[in-house]
């Protein structure tokens, strides 16, 4: 078996072989060099160490992509702690939940979670510490308390001259398998999955993107951070990646709008960008679409006008995402096929990826010159992926991975762990597709569910739906996606309603009402734009499962 490398070292040798070069910028904000993030992980090192945290501790992250949230992670596993990232969006519930489920001592969250969060509701919490600046908002320990207090004094009596590359120096995880972080796939009780990311998972995928991507990033290029870092799919290669190769990373720190990012691609110039598919489409879509005329379109196909049209276009597609790229990598759903077919026309370097948070994340890719269109790439390194189907060439089977990216299991939860993981070490993605002979996989449907979000965040119809099922005259409902919005489709209580003498204007004010008492429960992504009523009760499978794939 291949030897694998300490994470951990590869954070601490990036920082010494990079250490006047910049680091972090908050996008139109200030920038630290990565001799600036060494000397801030060494107080936050400090702070955990004198205020009494424990190799193995759990320490939770939660608000926007900035510079300091990328510190506060790096310190935690530096330190030996576990790292708890939640998506800022999740309601202040939800955020309540995880901390406690996880059994978390310390949370650093940012400026807008700070105002949402009740930490009376997180009883085992020992402190909670300002992301933008790591100041205390609540401190229930006295250790935790005057080490904030003493901090500069303590970092002072450490390093009483200056602070060097060789006072750098990380613990070291005492083996592969020994637990990185918890990444929870939902934040809602009952549904709760932290899934469990080992060192071996998280090297794995460091060394993937090292050997798809070093010949094109290189130490001081800038690269973007669009998606949330909390998500391990922008975590790893839209952070972690770029870190350890010596990059300019830029945190927009605002919601990431076609607008802003397209401004941001301008201002950046980005050498590679990782997405999800809206954001690419939405830029396509209102930048370059409304340039091709159907004149030009015919144009394009002509022998010789063709050529220098295509070429043209592809500058001006180049331009929208600053003129700088290598690859665009879009992960996380289907590339709509009119702009995937009209992207390949023009020869623009974009692939699509494959992978699930189980999986930290990686599970399949190719790099655009040999991405066939469709497809979501082959295995990669450390992998292996299988279709479960006596024909996975043709006859669609769930996809199975197995290897060094596979997570440990679910914190907490054994049945969930064995639902996923068989006897033969293979995750079971619950994603159904098939595999060309070249070993390109297709998926061809979720079996999951899973809607994505604008920003990438993972939708899980059935959350939804639990709290929808429990309002007035909701008998069952479905959510599905349309058009990037979630439409809730009911089946109402038929029974109630006769009873009361309900017209179907008095049934649709009874939902407009329970829509609202919905919404105010769920984040913003998971917010329903409308509902719909289903007078018809929905069609079932034997095990009386509504056949979802009828009503999107």
């Amino acid at each position: 078996m291949e030897e694998i490398k300490s994470f951990n070292q590869c954070i601490e040798d990036s920082i010494k072989k990079n250490w006047e070069l910049d680091a972090l910028t908050d996008y139109k904000g200030a920038t630290l060099q990565y001799h600036d993030v060494a000397r801030k992980i060494e107080k936050l090192h400090i702070l955990f160490e004198n205020s009494g945290v424990q190799r193995g501790d759990k320490i939770a992250l939660c608000g926007r992509n900035m510079s300091h949230w990328a510190v506060a992670f790096l310190a935690t596993l530096t330190y030996g702690a576990v790292a708890v990232p939640i998506l800022h969006e999740f309601t202040a519930d939800q955020i309540h939940h995880i901390v406690n489920h996880s059994e978390a001592r310390l949370l650093f969250v940012g400026d807008v979670v700070a105002g949402e969060i009740t930490p009376d509701k997180m009883p085992a919490l020992e402190g909670i510490i300002n992301i933008p600046d790591f100041s205390l908002m609540v401190s229930r320990s006295e250790k935790l308390y005057y080490a904030r207090e003493n901090l500069n004094r303590l970092y002072g009596e450490k390093f009483p001259k200056y602070f060097r590359k060789d006072d750098v120096n990380y613990y070291k995880e005492q083996s592969p398998e020994e637990l990185a972080l918890i990444n929870y796939t939902s934040g809602t009780t009952g549904f709760s999955k932290g899934v469990m990311i080992p060192y071996r998972a998280m090297w794995s995928n460091l060394d993937f993107a090292c050997e798809v991507l070093d010949a094109h990033l290189h130490p001081g290029d800038n690269t973007i951070s669009i998606l949330p870092m909390a998500h391990m799919y922008g975590m790893a290669f839209e952070f972690v990646k770029e870190f350890m190769s010596g990059c300019h990373i830029f945190y927009l720190t605002r919601i990431p709008s076609p607008a802003v990012v397209a401004q941001a691609f301008k201002d950046i110039k980005p050498v590679i960008i990782i997405a999800v598919p809206l954001i690419i489409e939405k830029i396509i879509r209102k930048k370059v679409f409304p340039k091709v005329s159907p004149v030009i379109r015919a144009l394009m196909s002509t022998p010789i006008l063709g050529g220098k049209i295509k070429e043209k276009i592809k500058n001006q597609v180049y331009d929208a995402f600053g003129g700088n790229l290598y690859e665009i990598i879009v992960g996380g759903a289907a590339l709509n096929q009119e702009v995937e077919h009209f992207m390949k026309w023009i020869k623009f370097p974009i692939t699509v990826g494959y992978g699930a948070t189980e999986c930290a994340p990686i599970i399949s890719y190719a790099d655009w010159t040999t991405h066939k269109a469709g497809s979501c790439g082959r295995q990669v390194v450390h992998m292996e992926v299988k279709i479960d189907s006596k024909h996975p060439h043709r006859k669609p089977g769930e996809i199975l991975a197995r290897g060094m990216n596979v997570m440990l299991g679910y914190y907490k939860n054994e049945e969930a762990t064995a639902a996923a993981l068989d006897k033969d070490g293979w995750y079971h993605t619950g994603d159904l597709g098939i595999m060309d002979r070249k070993g390109n996989i297709f998926i061809k449907g979720r079996s999951k569910n899973m809607l994505l979000g604008p920003s990438g965040q993972n939708i899980f119809p059935e959350e939804i739906e639990d709290a929808l099922n429990s309002l007035p005259l909701v008998n069952e409902s479905i959510v599905v996606q349309r058009d990037q919005k979630l439409v809730a489709l009911v089946h109402p209580d038929i029974e109630t309603c006769a009873a009361r003498n309900m017209s179907s204007e008095d049934v649709m004010n009874v939902m407009n009402q329970n829509l609202q008492t919905l919404n105010e429960s769920q984040p913003a992504y998971c917010k329903v734009a409308s509902i719909e009523i289903h007078d018809e009760e929905f069609e079932k499978t034997p095990k009386r499962s509504i056949k979802r794939y009828l009503y999107q």
